[in-house]
């Protein structure tokens, strides 16, 4: 019998998950349901062998995780299932590491959803509908936030009043995993250069980008939410506070409608008025969209160069989620505004999609990683039950 980890991925619209065995921590099992809040949709993989369930999954959090645990339940007969994981995107000051939860850990969780209205209330509701179908397996948090508690005191503050900061209103950091499994894999790709002066790109639906030094977080582009920094899908990243207070002030926005138009109605889908899909940018013709393209690689660029003096220069530069996986084309216009410091991109293995793709004689390395949030919180996991 072997002892299995589920480990639970929810995002605002989806909830991937995948099952590990224990001793060698490679993949049993692994899926995805699709349009979580809508119609949700499942497919399980196992052996190379796609499933789609055709059930009628209601988007009832309870009801789509219960139907999730029976799958893996059949799956996985004759193995003992060991912990559950559970990706949190919000830790606040108080998880600063992996936690067992209990029902006042989840309390404390629930008023940090302010704080991450997209992905936060689905991240708990999965973490409660799973310790209700097994209340008898321990489950764990794993926070977005925690990666960056390494950052200094000076990097966390906001030029507010310092009792903002004593209450928590700290620039916090977020895609907190997917750097965590960066920085464990950089060393096989930059064997020399790893623990120098980093920068990687998590570029997605969400993007912001994490500054490193010895492969620990130094500064980053998210802030207090995951509004901050970068321009992304749906958000629009740093904007002035003042549009807020002017839309408030002079064109009577409610405070719901000024968080609609912040989390769903802006960055790439604002302005192009198309999609917050990159690849459906990338192929249209329209000219927003390409307006659209344009200013999320040159807010990218930006917000890299406000990163160099956090580490005193560059030595790698990572792309990777999503859009930085995927798409060369904006990779390649982020690097050009770096030509001025020696970086240089060779196309044709841009192209391809090569783990390492910049030119021999460039002065900074450029990688292409894969990211796992999936697989670094298995690797805690078992960690944490074997001692």
């Amino acid at each position: 019998m072997q002892s299995l980890i589920i480990v639970f991925n929810a995002g605002s619209s989806s909830l991937k998950f995948s099952v590990y065995r224990m001793d060698d921590l490679k993949i049993n099992l692994q899926g995805e349901v699709e349009n979580f809040v809508t119609k949700p949709n499942l497919w399980l993989k196992s052996e190379s062998k796609k499933k789609y369930i055709e059930k009628n999954l209601f988007p009832e959090t309870s009801k789509v995780v219960w139907t999730v645990l029976e799958e893996i339940n059949k799956a996985s007969k004759g193995h003992k299932i060991a912990v559950i994981a559970h990706r949190v995107v919000h830790g606040g000051k108080l998880y600063k590491q992996p936690t067992l939860i209990n029902a006042e850990v989840l309390d404390n969780l629930r008023e940090l959803i302010p704080l991450a209205p997209l992905h936060q209330p689905y991240n708990l509701d999965v973490i409660e509908a799973s310790m209700e179908a097994y209340n008898n397996i321990p489950q764990v948090a794993y926070f977005d936030t925690s990666f960056h508690r390494s950052q200094s005191y000076l990097a966390e503050l906001f030029p507010l009043p310092l009792k903002y900061a004593n209450e928590g209103i700290i620039r916090y950091g977020f895609h907190g995993l997917s750097y965590q499994y960066i920085s464990s894999k950089l060393p096989h790709y930059a064997e020399e250069k790893a623990h120098k002066r980093v920068i990687v790109a998590h570029l997605g639906n969400g993007a912001s980008l994490c500054a490193m030094k010895n492969l620990k977080s130094v500064s980053t582009s998210m802030g207090f939410t995951a509004l901050d920094g970068l321009m992304m899908g749906t958000r629009p990243g740093n904007i002035d506070p003042g549009i807020i207070l002017y839309l408030v002030n002079e064109r009577g926005y409610s405070i719901e409608g000024v968080q609609d138009l912040l989390y769903e109605k802006s960055g790439l889908k604002g302005v192009s008025g198309i999609s917050n899909d990159m690849r459906a940018l990338l192929k249209s013709n329209d000219p927003n969209a390409e307006i659209a393209i344009e200013l999320f690689c040159y807010i990218a660029a930006k917000h890299i160069s406000s990163l160099l003096p956090s580490i005193q220069g560059l030595d790698v530069l990572v792309f990777t989620a999503g859009i930085g996986e995927n798409c060369p084309q904006i990779r390649s216009h982020i690097c050009s505004y770096f030509s001025w410091l020696g970086l240089r991109v060779d196309d044709k293995l841009n192209r391809k999609n090569t783990s390492k793709i910049s030119a021999h004689n460039s002065k900074i390395e450029v990688y292409v990683i894969p990211t796992n949030e999936e697989a670094i919180m298995a690797e805690e996991a078992a960690k944490l039950i074997s001692h």
